[in-house]
């Protein structure tokens, strides 16, 4: 596999990384369901997958920004898909079905569970997932391991005919994805021969603490289980973050630096991020679908915006005093026009340390690297990611 250099930046970036949404206030419920069904049209995030039929249904069963509203509109949609999977004679029919009932019951919780009806539907959710899951080959096993007297439950599959110990990467989901989108992802990596581990951040999905700056301990258990799993090569492990998800992988790939064979760190806050100027700017970017602020308050535990800012700074890993030390091979990809982490953030990680790093930036792409049409999601995934994955993890030790 062809290995990705460090792409020089353009006089624009210092430009671009001072640009923030001038916008004050979030989408009205008008605009969140005329934006959702033309993402959804060209399959952009966060409506990646849902088809524009079902989106069209479950929008106008919507009238109001009520969260409770929104998870029984897209709710009601997929119930009907796990009604016909359910008496499905063909397993391809039923599996596409729980599928498309997956999605839509993920976006009815979407960006986060925040009431009640959102709550439900993420549980239907991963129900709707694990039905989906039950025809995998190879399978998907559900892991749960002990923590702080809760548990981190986990998603590990390994390639079939791969030579054990087999490598494997740790995927870490963002703010919004959670370890059912990520999951679905890495199933591509099974035929290169790579395991995965699918897990939610800190405050999402099923994880079992909210995010503030130690929960990192979380994915040092984790490392903990995997090295116990004979099947699992622990000198081969990589970690794979997204948005959020990229800030616990550069942070891993610092505190954990001996056990990881790379870390892969996809629009990774790191400091400005965490600056209330920055903060305050970002709270109602359209690049954002909508409730930014709330997905973050819920993420974190606390109650208010001015509550949320004074305390970011502590996450910074500037504040942390780890940038400059030892860390794994690092791949940082992203895009120059992000309003959701600045590029500031992802030049003060390719330039710390003593280690050359590698990077991919899309010029004129936006939060991940990613740009419609050219560069969705799938692609980067398919034709940066994995490719520096598969050379991380397969190369021999003594590889430059």
């Amino acid at each position: 596999m062809r290995a990705f250099s460090l792409i020089l930046f353009s006089a624009l970036t210092c430009f671009v990384s001072q640009t923030v949404s001038a916008q004050t206030a979030d989408r009205t419920i008008d605009e969140i369901k005329t934006e959702t069904l033309a993402r959804a049209q060209t399959g952009a995030y966060p409506a990646l997958g849902i088809q524009p039929v079902d989106a069209s249904d479950a929008l106008g069963r919507i009238h109001s920004r009520d969260p409770d509203e929104w998870a029984a509109a897209w709710s009601a949609v997929a119930d009907g898909y796990m009604a016909k999977a359910k008496v499905a004679a063909d397993p391809k029919e039923a599996d596409a079905n729980f599928v498309r009932a997956w999605r839509l019951y993920y976006f009815g919780q979407w960006p986060a569970p925040t009431s009640a009806g959102k709550q439900a539907a993420y549980q239907r959710a991963i129900d709707a997932y694990l039905q989906h899951a039950r025809y995998f080959d190879p399978p998907l096993e559900v892991v749960r391991i002990p923590f702080e007297g809760k548990e981190i439950v986990g998603y590990l599959r390994l390639p079939a005919n791969a030579k054990r110990p087999v490598p494997l990467v740790l995927a870490i989901s963002g703010l919004d994805s959670r370890k059912e989108t990520v999951a679905e992802t890495y199933a591509v990596a099974l035929a290169e021969g790579i395991g995965f581990f699918a897990v939610d951040s800190p405050g999402t999905g099923q994880a079992p603490r909210k995010a503030d700056e130690t929960s990192d301990q979380m994915y040092s258990r984790v490392l903990d289980y995997l090295a116990t799993r004979p099947e699992i090569d622990k000198n081969r492990i990589l970690v794979h973050g997204q948005s959020f998800g990229a800030y616990w992988a550069a942070k891993l790939a610092h505190t954990e630096a001996k056990r990881l064979a790379g870390a892969v760190t996809q629009s990774p806050p790191i400091h400005r991020t965490f600056q209330p100027d920055f903060f305050r700017g970002r709270m109602y970017t359209r690049e954002y679908l909508f409730d930014l602020l709330p997905a973050n308050l819920f993420v974190y535990g606390l109650k208010s915006a001015d509550e949320l800012i004074a305390f970011l700074p502590k996450m910074s890993l500037q504040a942390q005093d780890l940038l400059g030390k030892p860390t794994a091979p690092i791949l940082v990809v992203g895009g120059t026009r992000d309003t959701q982490v600045p590029i500031d953030d992802l030049e003060l990680l390719i330039n710390s340390g003593s280690g050359p790093r590698e990077a991919w930036i899309n010029p004129a792409g936006g939060h991940m690297g990613r740009t419609a049409g050219a560069w969705p999601d799938p692609v980067i995934f398919r034709q940066v990611i994995l490719p520096w994955e598969v050379r991380r993890l397969t190369q021999k030790p003594d590889a430059p």
